[in-house]
C-alpha cells in the first residue's frame, strides 16, 4: 500500500454518511431496519468491512449508498419498458477494471437493480454483471438478503474478454437476432443476450478507462441491444464539457472524458445515423470543488455527464 497515491490511503469519516430521505426509505425498506440510527449503524459497518478489501474512495464517502439509477431522465423511460414490453430483460451492468486506481468505480452492490423492482420492474427480468462478485455478496449482507430471497442472476466477467462478451455488429428489425432468449439463471457470459436486451444500465465506469477503451465497451454494448424501438442504454459518468482530460489541481489523476456532444457522435456512429436518440446532459457532481476533501487544491469542480441511447 505504500506505493499507492494519498487518496487511497485516507482514513473513513462518518461526515460523508449523508443520505436524504429517498435514499434512507429505500435501505429501510430493502434492510427492514426502520431506526434512522441502527441504519446508519449497519451501513457503516458494511462499509467498513469493504474498505478493508478494497480501499476505494467511492467507498469512504460513501458513494455506494447513494441511489444514481432512480435520479436520471431515462428512469422512468427503464419502468415503462419493464411495465409494457413482455420479458423485457434489464442488465445492471458494471464491469469494472481491478486497479487501485480506479477511484470513480461504483461497486456493484445491487442498490440501482433493487430500486428499479422496488419501483416495480420485474424481478425475474432482471440480471447483473461485475468483475468482482464480493461486491455482489456484500450486497446480501448490506441488504440482508439471500441468493433465494432475491434471486437476480450474477455474471461474473471482464468486458473486454470475448469470451464473456465479443462484439457484434448491432441488431436491426430486418435482421434481428436468430437465437432464443436464453433463461437468465442459465446464462455463463454475456454472450447468449446478444440482441436480447431491453436496457443497460452502466453506472460510472465508462470514465475508468481511455478514449479507446471507452468506444470498444460502447461497441460490444451496440450488440447486446434488442432492435425493438424504445430499447436502451444508459447511465452516468465523468465528464467535461470539452472533450479532453480532466486533471484536478495539485494531483496525479488524469481522466479520459467525453463530452456530451462527442458521446453522441460516438453512438451515433455505432449505430448508424437516424437509427438511435441519444441524450447527454452535464452536470456538476456533489462533494465541491475538492470532492469531500479528495483533493484540497482543485480548481476544476468533478462533472458528470446523464445520458441514454435509445433505439428507434
Amino acid at each position: 500500500m505504500d506505493n499507492l497515491p494519498k487518496i487511497y490511503k485516507m482514513s473513513l469519516d462518518e461526515q460523508f454518511y449523508d443520505l436524504d430521505s429517498e435514499q434512507i426509505g429505500f435501505f429501510q425498506k430493502e434492510t427492514g431496519i426502520q431506526s434512522e440510527e441502527l441504519l446508519k449503524e449497519h451501513i457503516i459497518a458494511v462499509q467498513t468491512k469493504a474498505y478493508s478489501i478494497y480501499r476505494y474512495p467511492c467507498i469512504r464517502i460513501f458513494e455506494f449508498a447513494r441511489l444514481k439509477i432512480a435520479r436520471l431522465p431515462a428512469y422512468p423511460d427503464l419502468l415503462k419498458l419493464g411495465e409494457e414490453r413482455n420479458g423485457a430483460i434489464f442488465l445492471d451492468l458494471a464491469c469494472c477494471c481491478q486497479s487501485w486506481l480506479s477511484f470513480f468505480f461504483l461497486p456493484l452492490i445491487g442498490n440501482d437493480a433493487r430500486k428499479a423492482i422496488q419501483d416495480g420492474y420485474p424481478i425475474d427480468n432482471v440480471i447483473a454483471s461485475d468483475i468482482h462478485k464480493d461486491f455482489w455478496d456484500l450486497g446480501h449482507e448490506m441488504f440482508k438478503s439471500t441468493p433465494k430471497s432475491f434471486p437476480v442472476p450474477f455474471v461474473q466477467g471482464d468486458i473486454f474478454d470475448t469470451n464473456f462478451l465479443e462484439s457484434t455488429k448491432p441488431f436491426t428489425v430486418e435482421s434481428p437476432p436468430t437465437k432464443p432468449v436464453p433463461a437468465l439463471n442459465t446464462v455463463t457470459s454475456l454472450n447468449p443476450l446478444r440482441g436480447h436486451l431491453s436496457a443497460c444500465f452502466c453506472g460510472a465506469f465508462f470514465h475508468l478507462f481511455g478514449e479507446d477503451g471507452q468506444k470498444q465497451i460502447a461497441e460490444a454494448l451496440t450488440g447486446l441491444l434488442s432492435p425493438e424501438p424504445g430499447s436502451m442504454i444508459f447511465g452516468v459518468h465523468g465528464s467535461r464539457a470539452v472533450k479532453g482530460f480532466w486533471h484536478p489541481t495539485g494531483s496525479e489523476r488524469y481522466m479520459f472524458c467525453h463530452s456530451p456532444e462527442s458521446w453522441k457522435d460516438l453512438w451515433e456512429g455505432l449505430f448508424g445515423k437516424g437509427n438511435v436518440e441519444v441524450k447527454a446532459q452535464l452536470r456538476k457532481e456533489i462533494g465541491g470543488d475538492d470532492f469531500f476533501g479528495t483533493y484540497p487544491e482543485n480548481k476544476d469542480p468533478y462533472h458528470v455527464m446523464e445520458w441514454s441511447v435509445s433505439r428507434i
